[in-house]
């Protein structure tokens, strides 16, 4: 697949935590609509807000996250069908493999797909290592074929992702059952200040990359109200640069920035952080282009 200029944008805004509508907290999304930082991208961007469907709604939680993400993944799909890049904001990590359905549907079974996850976790996690029990520490797992088939098969995930195309970016909190089920496999774990190499190696083995970036990757002093922020974290400037580092590949066919609480002590300084972070990805975006 070739790399062509990025020339419309279209944000998915996901105003749900897991397949709960996040209620008193937007996720963000009406102060990203409010700054203007959708315009960073210099290109026409329309937005549109996928919706659980709630007729099928279960007792079964991983069932429900299928269904949103499934509604995402027709989002994403149809972004590119319009020649749309999709960017995915609010929601939290759950709903990334609503978007790899959504790629694997666009750009078809011969694509090869590759994730960049930028995360102070590794959301690694299946129900046999969770110390937590939280689905959200399950996503990566899930995409990767280890876990939770009716989530994947529901969203519309045509094949499981190979754990080779996977590149774990930070991840410095890692359960122990859950570092070593990644061990096990051939997902790479790159530090945030030298990942260049493993990404080049994913970049050439890929078509088209998902690059993830939960918010909780920043040092917790930058998202002070996130549910699982983490000490010892990089600045913006340095996930900035390293957002800059993937959308060089210019293969970068999907960008999220998820998990930014937009309600309670510390929001304003952890949605401050969302819009830069999404300011520096649309603008790296539009000087590299997509696929």
């Amino acid at each position: 697949m070739k790399t062509h200029p990025l020339t419309a944008l279209q944000v998915i805004g996901v105003r749900y935590r897991g397949s709960t509508p996040a209620e008193n907290d937007e996720r963000a999304l009406d102060a990203y609509a409010a700054s203007g930082v959708y315009h960073a991208a210099g290109v026409p961007t329309t937005i549109s807000e996928p919706r659980m469907p709630e007729t099928q709604r279960r007792i079964d939680e991983p069932s429900n996250l299928g269904w949103i993400c499934r509604a995402i993944a027709d989002d994403v799909a149809a972004a590119h069908a319009r020649g749309r890049a999709p960017l995915i904001v609010g929601g939290d990590c759950t709903h990334a493999v609503g978007v790899v359905a959504g790629l694997q549907r666009s750009h078809g079974p011969n694509a090869r797909i590759g994730l960049v996850w930028f995360d102070a976790h590794g959301d690694y996690n299946t129900p046999r290592t969770t110390l937590s029990g939280m689905l959200g520490g399950m996503p990566v797992a899930v995409c990767a074929g280890l876990a939770l088939p009716q989530w994947r098969d529901l969203a519309g995930m045509q094949a499981p992702l190979p754990t080779d195309r996977i590149l774990l970016v930070d991840a410095r909190n890692l359960d122990p059952p859950e570092e070593q089920l990644i061990r096990a496999t051939e997902t790479a774990i790159a530090d945030v200040n030298d990942f260049a190499g493993p990404l080049a190696s994913l970049a050439a083995a890929c078509d088209v990359l998902y690059l993830h970036v939960d918010s909780d990757i920043l040092d917790a002093a930058l998202v002070p109200n996130h549910a699982t922020r983490e000490p010892d974290g990089p600045g913006l400037s340095e996930v900035s640069a390293d957002i800059d580092t993937v959308m060089a590949t210019g293969k970068v066919g999907a960008f999220a920035v998820v998990s930014v609480y937009g309600a309670g002590p510390g929001s304003d300084i952890s949605v401050a952080s969302g819009t830069a972070l999404i300011r520096a990805g649309l603008e790296a975006w539009a000087r590299h282009g997509t696929v």
